[in-house]
């Protein structure tokens, strides 16, 4: 994906003010062992580039002043209440370094996998994205995560989902959940409890020997 920027000389608060009313986006470049370079991006074109999730996790060609970097995008920062965005920061990448990013989780065969046709489970997602590590060159847009065997009851782990050549997960805690299924009620039918046994009827009460 291409991304096109130009260096900007003027610093500050105001200059960025002036930047923004003109429909300019402040931000900047750093990494690698060239200095953090501040530059400038139209509003619009940046603003339609971040609704596509593919800018966020994919390795991206900035064109800056004729001339041509591979960078990601680190940090992005949004007015209050507005679709504005007030500056960002991207990060220079080399082919031979590792980068540590989010990718994107996609989550696939949900509505055929046995905890819902057969259950009726309710599909949690606890995570929506996860950290790798990779070359740049492996980074990949997203992962799939594939729930076709997932039973009702059960959970899907990181350690779990196959990851493609030359990527690895980053974690935070040991293999932590990505996706359970939990059937409407609070578990499966054998978790349910089992019915209490009726109570014994009382001893009927002798009757009285009416004969003298």
């Amino acid at each position: 994906m291409k991304v096109v920027a130009t260096t900007r000389q003027a610093q500050g608060s105001s200059a960025s003010r002036r930047l923004r009313r003109a429909d300019k986006v402040p931000g900047i470049i750093y990494g690698g062992s060239t200095p953090a370079v501040s530059i400038a991006l139209d509003h619009n074109p940046l603003y339609h580039s971040l609704r596509n999730e593919a800018f966020h996790s994919s390795i991206l060609d900035m064109e800056l002043d004729g001339g041509s970097e591979k960078v990601l995008l680190r940090a992005v920062q949004w007015h209050a209440y507005k679709p504005q965005v007030l500056h960002i920061d991207f990060q220079r990448v080399a082919a031979d370094q590792k980068v540590h990013v989010k990718v994107p989780l996609h989550f696939m065969n949900q509505e055929s996998s046995p905890a819902v046709k057969l259950s009726g489970a309710i599909i949690s997602h606890v995570m929506t994205e996860i950290d790798v590590t990779c070359l740049p060159d492996a980074l990949p847009s997203f992962i799939e995560v594939d729930l076709t065997s997932l039973e009702a009851g059960r959970s899907l782990h990181v350690n779990d989902v196959p990851l493609p050549a030359g990527v690895e997960a980053v974690q935070v805690k040991e293999n932590p959940v990505i996706v359970i299924a939990t059937v409407k009620g609070g578990g499966t039918a054998a978790d349910e409890p089992a019915a209490a046994p009726a109570a014994a009827p009382a001893p009927a009460a002798a009757k009285k020997d009416d004969k003298k």
